[in-house]
């Protein structure tokens, strides 16, 4: 049974939302204020929150900034929820964070579609993530051909992407400069191997500081990748 963070001031609206998706068979924690649901959320891993914007205390724009600081729950999908219908309040409510947004009055059957729209999206992206390659900040999407850096897109060549996976994939070992190129460029190369250094060193640019401590050279050898990932 997947858990729906509702977070709205007004009991009677509140109510409505958590008895509606109740009856679609979802898991409902209803809070009245935005420090509640916080303190919690990390610990719930809810499947979706739903915030009103105008809320006592913290407001919604800001919680909603806060949970998207928060890796550990930095993809829930979120719903705003909000009497402000004006086009300039719902870009800032995106634009903060939100996936989808309503306005009051709404209809619980309309809401009820778009929270299983939202959870259908995750469950795709999650089904994506299970196939992709996650090396500390580094996440390759051998799908897509995409690769995120702390959750920012990486516009990588085709090539540069394939070297980059190919690393990633032998990291346990140095993988020998002929050995790539006949990987990535699909030729028996001979002489100096000035294509792949251009490559190499275009990569390790686009990812900015901790490029050279990924790629590491093996001198007179070849590569090996090396994981950013953070010991405990």
């Amino acid at each position: 049974m997947e858990l729906i963070y509702v977070i709205e001031d007004d009991e009677n609206i509140r109510e409505l939302i958590q008895a509606a998706l109740s009856s679609y068979g979802y898991q409902v924690t209803a809070f009245e204020a935005a420090e509640p649901a916080l303190e919690n959320i990390a610990k719930d891993r809810p499947a979706l929150a739903i915030f009103d914007l105008m809320l006592p205390g913290m407001d919604g724009l800001q919680a909603i900034e806060e949970i998207r600081k928060n890796p550990q729950v930095s993809r829930i999908p979120i719903i705003v929820l909000t009497a402000k219908d004006k086009e300039f309040d719902k870009v800032i409510g995106l634009d903060r964070g939100a996936d989808d947004y309503m306005t009051k009055p709404f209809s619980v059957l309309e809401l009820a579609a778009r929270v299983r729209s939202q959870l259908r999206r995750e469950s795709a992206k999650e089904q994506q993530l299970a196939g992709s390659l996650k090396e500390g900040n580094l996440l390759i999407c051998p799908e897509t051909r995409e690769v995120f850096l702390n959750g920012e897109l990486l516009h990588l060549t085709l090539k540069e992407y394939e070297l980059l996976k190919y690393l990633v994939e032998n990291k346990t070992r140095v993988v020998t400069r002929e050995q790539i190129l006949n990987q990535i460029w699909g030729y028996e190369y001979e002489g100096e191997s000035r294509t792949l250094d251009m490559h190499v060193r275009s990569l390790r640019q686009k990812l900015g500081e901790s490029g050279t401590e990924m790629i590491k050279t093996v001198r007179g050898v070849g590569y090996r990748f090396y994981s950013q990932e953070k010991e405990d």
